[in-house]
Formats: structure tokens, sequence, C-alpha cells
């Protein structure tokens, strides 16, 4: 949980009288982190939204095992959650970076939080954000008072038995990381075959990855990067064995052997770069340098 510098402290709309089942759409301006964004009204106003009932892994300064149930507080556990942490604000700037959301309102919490931040469900296509989070294992449940809690202490239940994403830092390995971060096949068995940056569209800028191994790998959670930050978050994606997937930089349909990151603008670059696969715990598990 991280404070934006853009952080208002006054309300850009009137909130105070917005029922619970009322929504409010706007646009997402900035992921600030896995549960901070900041968002434009449809007037042209500007807020920042705290997603109500979440807490992810800090990003900016330390992070804090005691908040995170079993996780013990040793370093390597904390290099885990800092990974975690990093990992969910790439999902999150993933899935909400630059689309139109609606915000809904939770009768039973507050309308605004520390450092006068909005507080908020995030509907995306019709599904809560803030929910996916903890059902991904991307974020704890925020100890408040809020109508939805016993749905999200239940799936955060469920992502703890499986050592989802943050939850895998409960038994973290000596180099910081939880296990290979998938939850079947082999990791370790991904390879990148190729880059083609010198494409004539976005559509056709991509990587090539493959599955080498005898089992299915699900990616879920897994990150591809290239060198200045640039990435994509893959989510609810299992590259069966032998199978390959190409990650496309513009945007289309994701389906069964494409992916898309929606960027406007070409990011791997011709000279040279570094194509980086890492698992939704921050382990590197295939990366191409051309």
């Amino acid at each position: 949980m991280t404070v934006s510098a853009g952080a208002v402290t006054t309300p850009s709309v009137e909130t105070t009288s917005i029922s619970e089942s009322t929504t409010v759409t706007v646009t997402v301006t900035n992921v600030v982190d896995g549960d901070t964004i900041d968002i434009e009204y449809q007037n042209g106003s500007t807020d920042t939204v705290r997603l109500l009932g979440v807490d992810t892994p800090e990003t900016y300064g330390s992070v804090s095992p005691s908040e995170f149930e079993g996780v013990p507080d040793t370093q390597a556990a904390r290099e885990c959650l800092q990974a975690a942490g990093e990992n969910a604000s790439a999902y999150a700037t993933d899935q909400l970076a630059g689309q139109t959301v609606s915000l809904q309102f939770d009768s039973q919490a507050d309308r605004r939080g520390d450092y006068g931040r909005l507080l908020a469900y995030v509907q995306v296509d019709g599904s809560n954000f803030n929910y996916d989070l903890v059902e991904r294992g991307h974020a704890r449940v925020y100890d408040s008072t809020f109508s939805q809690s016993d749905s999200f202490y239940s799936a955060e239940s469920a992502a703890q038995s499986a050592e989802r994403n943050a939850w895998s830092c409960r038994t973290p390995n000596d180099d910081g990381s939880g296990d290979d971060g998938s939850s079947g096949g082999d990791a370790s068995a991904l390879t990148i075959d190729w880059v083609n940056a010198e494409a004539s569209s976005l559509t056709d800028e991509r990587v090539k990855i493959t599955n080498t191994g005898s089992s299915s790998v699900d990616l879920d959670g897994f990150t591809l990067a290239d060198e200045a930050g640039y990435s994509h978050t893959f989510a609810e994606f299992t590259l069966g064995a032998g199978d390959s997937v190409y990650v496309h930089t513009g945007s289309g349909t994701n389906d069964a052997d494409d992916r898309y990151m929606g960027y406007g603008t070409e990011i791997w670059n011709d000279d040279g770069d570094t194509a980086t696969v890492q698992t939704a715990t921050g382990t590197t598990v295939a990366q191409l340098a051309y």
C-alpha cells in the first residue's frame, strides 16, 4: 500500500450520499501500486482510490511480514513479499491502466480513508477487481468493516492454502522467493525462442515462449518484461506441454496461443534488448538477450 503523490484531501465529486448500489464510471489514469489507483471522472476532475478491503505488499519502503499471516519475519520472506508486491502492481497495471471502470461504494465502509483517498470496489467488466486480487493471492484482506468481508476472507483462506503469490512467502527459499510460482508443471521448462523486434506493426512485434516440458505450466501471475520495465502479466492461462504462446506488443483478442500487451508503441529495441519471464513470486525462469 503506497500513498500516491496525487492523493487528494477533499472530494472531487460528491460521494457522501452515494448508496451502495450506485456506480460511478471513471478512467484509470495511473496505477500507483497493487491497491491504489488514480482516476479521472467523466467531468474531467481527478481523484485517488484506495481499493476497499484489500492490502498488497509494499513496493516502496519496507514490507511488513507480520501483516501477512504465517509469513516469517526473515530476510528471505521480506524479499519474497517485495517481489509479490511488485507482481501485484504489475498485475493491476496490466488489468486497469487506461481502462474505463466502475467504482462501487459500500454502505458499511467509510467513503474516504487515510490521506483523503476514496474507498471503493473497482468493477472491471462486471467483476470485482478487489476480490480478484485476494482470490489470486496478490492481496490480503485489510482488517476493516465492509459488507463483503466474509466472501473476501473465504477467498483469502483458499489462496493461503494454495500458497498463491504473496502466500508462497510463508515458505520462502533462500533466494527470497517462494516455490517456482506455478501451481502445476515445471516452470523451468519454459524457454523464450525469439523476439521479433523488427516488425511492421505492433501486433507483429511479438515474443515466442515455449513449454519444452512434459506437463502443462500454469502461468497465472507470471510476467514477461523487457529491460525498460514494459511488461505483460499472464492471467488465467495455462501453457500445455510442447505448446507455444505468442505475446504481441499491440492490442488484440487473447486466445489459446496469443496474448496481447496492449501497448501503443514499440517496446522491443531493434538494436538489442532482454526478454525475461518471471514467476508470480519474482523468480526468473526464462531469459533471452539479443
